[in-house]
């Protein structure tokens, strides 16, 4: 049973071709970035300043663009760094940091809701909760972003993720303490929303 919470972020699941392939950003993340991006963690394409052309937290419940995958950079001092989160306000040298993320709008990822869900949830669209001002595990690298139940979006609203399916465990069943959820991307910034299920 899924009784712990213990959220990951968004964990692609698999693309109906076959291929989750996330995409390189060269200078993907502005130098001094001030805010942690953890992996699985929701992110949009920065508009306006020093974000334009690059990826920064996406808010709770607007557009997003993919899943964060990792970073690598050279520090200020020279030394080359990887790692599966952006640690706030770090400075690179200019032209070598690239940014991985997944972004195509088809991936299905799974995510941990912070409540219990039952198979009616599936078509019906969400935000995320503890999605925004970098929450996550600088030890694990990973994003504490979950589904949250509460912000269930009705016909006439527009959620940032619609549920497909229960993600399919031994340990996780409909109606566990804290699902765990297959969800698309229903709000995306390249596609426009996708009309709420009635």
């Amino acid at each position: 049973m899924s009784a712990t919470l213990a959220p990951f972020g968004l964990r692609p699941a698999f693309h109906p071709s076959g291929l989750d392939r996330a995409q390189a950003l060269a200078g993907g993340i502005a130098s001094g970035y001030s805010t942690s991006i953890y992996k699985g963690q929701p992110v949009a394409y920065g508009t306006g300043g020093t974000s334009n052309g690059t990826i920064v937290v996406a808010a709770y419940n607007s557009a997003w663009a993919g899943a964060f995958a990792g970073v690598q950079w050279t520090d200020t001092t020279g030394r080359a760094r990887v790692s599966n989160y952006w640690p706030a306000s770090t400075a690179y040298t200019a032209g070598t940091c690239t940014a991985y993320f997944y972004n195509d709008s088809n991936i299905v990822y799974e995510i941990q809701a912070d409540a219990s869900m039952v198979q009616t949830s599936i078509g019906n669209e969400y935000n995320f909760t503890q999605a925004t001002v970098g929450n996550g595990n600088s030890t694990t690298g990973l994003s504490s972003c979950t589904l949250g139940v509460s912000t269930a979006v009705g016909s006439a609203g527009q959620g940032a993720m619609r549920v497909v399916d229960l993600a399919p465990y031994v340990d996780n069943a409909w109606g566990d303490a804290y699902t765990i959820v297959r969800v698309v991307n229903s709000n995306s910034q390249f596609f426009g929303i996708f009309p709420a299920i009635a």
